[in-house]
């Protein structure tokens, strides 16, 4: 670690797991490690704003945590740990709160950021913040700014937090693929520095915690906690990946209709298995225009299209004509494709919808029926995010009106393809 030159090369002892080599080794402006408790996150801020030093000699940076006890207690005490394990010559200035680095001459500025009107001002080669779920956005905005010294070598900020919900920091490194972001999500059980001290350290965890605390702390998952998850058996990591229409097989259309947002989905399936390949959102639009937009995307798709969603779309708009009739219309006027229809005389029960579509995400069985191109990020903030009212099991629609539009689609799909009958005697089968 550390330059050549007129910087005294040094060596730290430090075994870095494989998420924590993988986060010191992003090239990215903005990188953020994400993990559960025990995962080595105090170690690999500490340990990179020591590398970011030594990278940038005789430049200023800053180490934040959202509370000064925080900082002093967890962050402070990690960084002067590795200091003084590994003989780095420092000078530590308590009445200003820096950390002179004598081999290099950079400094390093300890700040709390809970009052971050206060980060305003020096130029910054790089700072680094210690539980950034319980920090405001807009102290890392404040910094993000600060980010500016031109004799830097190289500009970073970097982060590291355990999930804490859809939060800010959910969205800005995980949802949304923001251009200068990456962010390392380290798994579960990785850090074998603490289970060869503590083998029963997570077993303990488990006994103390309730699950959806256990799933977020222990196993660094995101989750809402204000209200029950609807869709728990989805997993980003495990559903979410690249995929592409297969030209043999008809393009199913799942759609569910709203004025704002017109929302639907593109599907094909495959055996058993359905993949969900794109989605279609469109604010304050007609069903003309998600036609439209379907044909730009799909103009010449020979296989077919299957048209699937609520049963509302049959009822009449002011025009006369139902949802159903306009798509009928505009395809037979603008494409040549064989368009066949699957929609049902009334919806579904939400509640057995629903249990269906888990049961695709994820059986009993342990089976994963359904995969999800990356790209249909609503989707996947529908699966991440809808939740239940607290004590109920109702949808909450009203928290963002965004959010069900996409899943109920999907829903309507699954449904058509996969309920099944009531019993009669011994049979139970799929309606097709």
């Amino acid at each position: 670690m550390g330059r050549t030159g007129d910087v005294r090369l040094i060596e730290i002892a430090y075994d870095p797991l494989p998420s924590q080599r993988k986060f010191h080794q992003s090239k990215a402006r903005f990188k953020g490690y994400s993990g559960p408790i025990g995962s080595g996150k105090s170690q690999a801020l500490c340990q990179e704003a020591i590398r970011l030093s030594y990278i940038n000699p005789g430049r200023m940076g800053l180490i934040g945590a959202p509370t000064y006890p925080m900082l002093r207690d967890a962050t402070q005490a990690t960084l002067f740990e590795i200091l003084d394990g590994n003989n780095i010559a420092h000078d530590h200035n308590k009445a200003e709160n820096t950390l002179l680095l004598k081999d290099c001459g950079s400094r390093m500025l300890f700040r709390a950021v809970d009052d971050f009107e206060r980060l305003r001002g020096t130029n910054l080669a790089w700072f680094g913040l210690d539980e950034l779920t319980y920090t405001q956005e807009a102290a890392w905005q404040r910094l993000e700014g600060r980010l500016r010294d031109p004799k830097a070598t190289f500009l970073c900020g970097f982060a590291v937090w355990t999930p804490k919900g859809y939060d800010w920091v959910y969205r800005q490194f995980i949802a949304e693929a923001r251009r200068g972001y990456e962010v390392i999500v380290a798994p579960p059980f990785e850090n074998r520095h603490l289970t060869d001290k503590v083998p029963d350290f997570y077993e303990r965890l488990k006994n103390s915690y309730d699950d959806n605390f256990f799933q977020q702390e222990v196993m660094g998952a995101y989750l809402n906690l204000t209200g029950g998850k609807v869709y728990g058996s989805f997993r980003r990591e495990e559903h979410v990946g690249d995929l592409s229409a297969d030209p043999r097989l008809p393009l199913l259309w799942a759609l569910d209709f709203n004025v704002d947002p017109m929302s639907s989905l593109i599907v094909q399936i495959v055996g058993t298995t359905v993949f969900v390949l794109d989605e279609i959102v469109l604010r304050n639009a007609t069903t003309g225009e998600a036609c439209d937009q379907f044909l730009k995307r799909y103009p010449n798709h020979y296989a077919g299209i299957h048209v699937y969603g609520d049963a509302s779309g049959n009822h009449q708009q002011t025009t006369g004509a139902t949802d159903y009739d306009m798509i009928r219309e505009y395809f037979s006027v603008h494409s040549n494709t064989i368009v066949k229809y699957k929609v049902p005389r009334s919806n579904p029960n939400v509640k057995e919808r629903v249990n269906l579509t888990n049961a695709k995400l994820r059986s009993a069985s342990g089976e994963m029926a359904l995969r999800v191109d990356r790209k249909c990020k609503e989707l996947i903030k529908d699966f991440e995010q809808v939740s239940y009212k607290a004590d109920t099991n109702q949808i909450d629609k009203d928290r963002d009106r965004l959010r069900t539009h996409l899943s109920d689609a999907l829903g309507y799909l699954l449904w058509q393809e996969y309920k099944v009958l009531p019993n009669i005697g011994e049979r139970r089968g799929r309606i097709l």
